[in-house]
């Protein structure tokens, strides 16, 4: 599902005379229907520019990345929202949502923009707050007034919402008490089992060791490693 090929990227620093700086090289990584594969290695090491680059906010420099046959590295951009409309998930650490829409809403967005009937789709974002434990009195509310924590799962759940073929986690733990933690890894584990290929940064370490099938330390794609 997840299918990536001799990806290599760089960053220029266009305030510094426009050094360029390679940051990855010969990245090579597949991960299939049901599997969780969790990326590995010490702070800098890439794992967040792979994620970025797999979900299209970073434009590798060469190679392929393909999700559910899409190369994210040539697509038109519109190919890529469609991608991340119906295929593709990101779980990211911070929520992004526009003032004033209401937490309900922002958690049905996702099914809402599949078309999915406004009834069934507040459902499922219903269903979902309550089991990350998000009180009902705060779903008529902008989450940007929430705490940390609160928005926090707020993102879950939205990302949650619909069941995406592949999945990116980033740190989708992070911070959460024991009770909410273990929800989150039966999401995960349930988003497997409908055979989502999933992609994720866990430095919660036993998280880790209960949800990802293997472990990827992305330090041997870094130029260094491959020179």
């Amino acid at each position: 599902m997840i299918e990536i090929r001799d990806v290599s990227k760089e960053f220029t620093l266009h305030n510094q005379g426009s050094a360029v700086i390679p940051v990855m090289a010969g990245a090579s990584l597949s991960v299939q229907p049901g599997e969780c594969v969790g990326l590995v290695g010490s702070s800098g090491a890439g794992k967040s520019t792979l994620m970025r680059m797999i979900y299209g906010n970073y434009l590798a420099a060469g190679g392929e990345i393909r999700v559910g046959g899409v190369d994210v590295v040539s697509a038109e951009p519109r190919e890529i929202l469609a991608l991340r409309r119906e295929r593709l998930g990101y779980v990211s650490q911070f929520l992004r949502v526009v003032p004033r829409v209401a937490t309900l809403d922002v958690v049905a967005e996702p099914l809402l923009a599949l078309g999915v009937a406004t009834a069934q789709a507040h459902g499922r974002a219903a269903e979902l707050l309550a089991k990350l434990n998000i009180p009902e009195r705060l779903w008529s509310l902008s989450p940007t007034t929430f705490s940390g924590g609160e928005q926090q799962r707020v993102n879950i759940a939205r990302g949650f919402a619909h069941d995406y073929p592949a999945l990116l986690l980033d740190e989708p733990t992070a911070s959460l008490d024991a009770a909410n933690r273990a929800v989150v890894l039966e999401l995960i584990r349930a988003a497997k089992a409908h055979g989502a290929a999933i992609v994720g940064i866990f430095h919660d370490e036993a998280a880790r060791d209960v949800v990802c099938d293997r472990v990827v330390d992305v330090a041997q794609f870094t130029p260094q490693a491959a020179a």
